[in-house]
């Protein structure tokens, strides 16, 4: 099979044991194909640690859990230096980040320097102890999650690390449907008589040559200008209406530029297209900016949020 037929069968395998969250599954494997950061909100119970477990199972990684609290300290995620009796050395014990696929969870309860150590495996693939830097597998993906219930004792991301994050993806309760098939899925898995993961696992490699694949998809100079112009929208607002103007107080950096562009052909390409068009530039839009617009204090008196402005763009930019 070539590499989309077996991510293809990736997907379809994770939206059978995923149920009621095609956007979390599609952003999952964006991102893996993108080579990005995904930032998951969403109420407990949602399967977002079962996403990224179930793709690590599917796939020739490792995956590592860490619990995000108050009381964690930067070493407790990159490792430190133990001392070996033995042979009166330090040796350096690699922490959880040293793995393919990290779980970040409630990353918002850490405080400031474990969230900057976080910071830098994410932007770097690196992490520096004691003055020595070790670099991560190049098969490295944070899927940080957010409660957006409990907001007591946490510790709001800043802008810059926001801006790390490839999309920011909010899911939501499933349907009555959706909820009957997660009962039955359960209930099946209890049981031991579940439909089972693919035997055969998605080797580095082949995401690897995917990823080539999708960077040299097709994308015109007219969805080129498409995607710059809807990030300069974000940051010369006033050009597309006074009200625009006073409800974005700083809008997307390059990076959002970037990461517009590659999941944009990461989508195209899970669709089974050869080519990039409008139509996927905006259906992955509202993940990858709604983290880097900073919605003005009127705007949220009035109502409007980060979704809601981004609506506003698509419908004011032109589509070429």
């Amino acid at each position: 099979m070539t590499n989309r037929e077996y991510i293809t069968a990736l997907q379809t395998s994770l939206q059978e044991h995923i149920i009621g969250q095609p956007d979390l599954v599609n952003a999952l494997l964006i991102a893996l194909l993108a080579d990005g950061h995904l930032l998951v909100e969403g109420a407990p119970g949602l399967a977002k640690t079962k996403a990224i477990k179930t793709l690590a199972d599917c796939i020739e990684g490792d995956y590592q859990r860490i619990q995000f609290t108050p009381d964690l300290l930067p070493a407790d995620i990159t490792g430190s230096e133990i001392y070996r009796a033995q042979t009166g050395e330090f040796t350096f014990q690699k922490g959880p980040l040293f793995n393919n696929l990290v779980l970040a969870d409630e990353i918002n309860r850490a405080p400031a320097k474990v969230q900057s150590a976080l910071l830098e495996a994410m932007a770097e693939r690196q992490v520096s102890v004691a003055g020595t830097t070790y670099d991560l597998d190049k098969l490295f993906l944070v899927m940080a999650t957010q409660n957006p219930i409990e907001q007591e004792g946490t510790y709001p991301l800043p802008e810059a690390q926001l801006d790390r994050f490839l999309m920011h993806v909010r899911i939501n309760y499933p349907n009555a449907e959706s909820e009957t098939q997660i009962l039955r899925l359960a209930r099946g898995e209890a049981q031991n008589n579940a439909t089972p993961l693919p035997s055969e696992k998605l080797s580095a490699d082949s995401i690897f040559s995917a990823r080539q694949e999708v960077l040299a998809m097709h994308l015109s100079e007219r969805v080129e200008e498409y995607i710059v112009q809807l990030i300069m929208a974000t940051r010369q607002p006033q050009a597309y209406g006074s009200d625009m103007a006073s409800w974005i107080e700083f809008g997307a950096s390059p990076r959002g530029t970037i990461a517009l562009d590659r999941c944009a052909r990461a989508h195209a390409w899970l669709a089974g297209k050869d080519f990039v068009s409008p139509d996927d530039v905006q259906a992955v839009l509202h993940p990858v900016l709604r983290h880097r617009l900073l919605v003005s204090f009127d705007a949220e008196a009035m109502g409007m949020n980060a979704d809601k402005v981004i609506n506003e763009l698509i419908m004011r930019v032109a589509v070429p």
